[in-house]
């Protein structure tokens, strides 16, 4: 089986993504990959945000070794979206240009109060979105999980994430 990706028009093989350990493809496609000091290392072979071009993919967050870790669904939301607003500052965006928001919850519980969360954090820019039931997540003390997908305007900041 020949597995082939396409970037910006032009049909790469995997051999050609893997010359190019950086995560560039050339002028016509920027990809970067990011991890930041002052957030948790990824706990797997994974980074926090990837940028391709002028959007930004964030994987998904949870409350895990925040305040609100084993706290309620709402709780632990609002201190991943305060992540998630941190590292869209970083990368020169913000919640405004947020495209999507998928979120992964253990319970149905107390989605009300989600909706609440996510609207105020939203400030009336709501964003395409998807709400998934799982069976868990890697902690029981973790009952959310938020990936997001924003738009950027700029090559980026300098990555500095601030708290």
């Amino acid at each position: 089986m020949i597995l082939e990706f396409v970037l910006a028009g032009t049909v790469l093989s995997p051999p050609a993504l893997a010359a190019d350990p950086a995560g560039t493809h050339g002028a016509a496609s920027m990809l970067t990959r990011k991890n930041y000091a002052s957030l948790p290392t990824p706990a797997g072979p994974y980074s926090l945000a990837v940028r391709h071009n002028e959007t930004l993919y964030l994987s998904g967050m949870t409350a895990f070794g925040t305040g609100a870790q084993g706290k309620s669904v709402s709780e632990q939301a609002q201190a991943i979206l305060e992540q998630v607003k941190r590292i869209a500052e970083a990368e020169g965006t913000g919640m405004a240009n947020l495209i999507k928001v998928t979120v992964f919850v253990t319970s149905m519980d107390g989605i009300a109060s989600l909706r609440d969360v996510l609207s105020r954090n939203y400030d009336g820019a709501y964003p395409a979105s998807s709400l998934v039931q799982v069976a868990g997540l890697f902690s029981p003390d973790v009952n959310i999980e938020i990936e997001t997908v924003f738009a950027t305007s700029n090559g980026g900041a300098d990555g500095a994430l601030r708290r």
